[in-house]
């Protein structure tokens, strides 16, 4: 049974930093990339940035240069670094095993709440 579990949401004040956790279990964490996406009240869930199983790395313009995704295959943890955090971050951020990566399904975690204060 394959689980994504995050962790380290929070409410932040404005140009603060936050780090959120998904740990895997269930699945091979190596093997394949993986992903974060966030929806926000009333929006649509969208892609935040990704990783490959080689560590490359991928981001949305919106996040470009304040938000840092990397992996430890060993913990079969993938990590999103937040800085210069924006009341427009404020959201439910999820983790999620993508089948564009690889994975035979689209596996998602239950979602962590960062929440942002002006």
């Amino acid at each position: 049974q394959v689980q994504l579990v995050e962790s380290g949401g929070g409410l932040v004040q404005a140009g603060g930093s936050l780090r959120v956790s998904c740990a895997a279990s269930g699945i091979i964490f190596s093997l394949n990339g993986m992903a974060w996406y966030r929806q926000a009240p009333g929006k649509q869930r969208e892609l935040v940035a990704d990783i490959t199983r080689d560590g490359m790395t991928n981001y949305a313009e919106f996040v470009k240069g304040r938000f840092t995704i990397s992996r430890d295959d060993a913990m079969n943890t993938v990590y999103l670094q937040m800085n210069s955090l924006k009341p427009e971050d404020t959201a439910v951020y999820y983790c999620n095993a993508p089948s564009w990566a690889g994975w035979a399904d689209d596996y998602w975690g239950q979602g962590t709440q960062v929440t942002v204060s002006s």
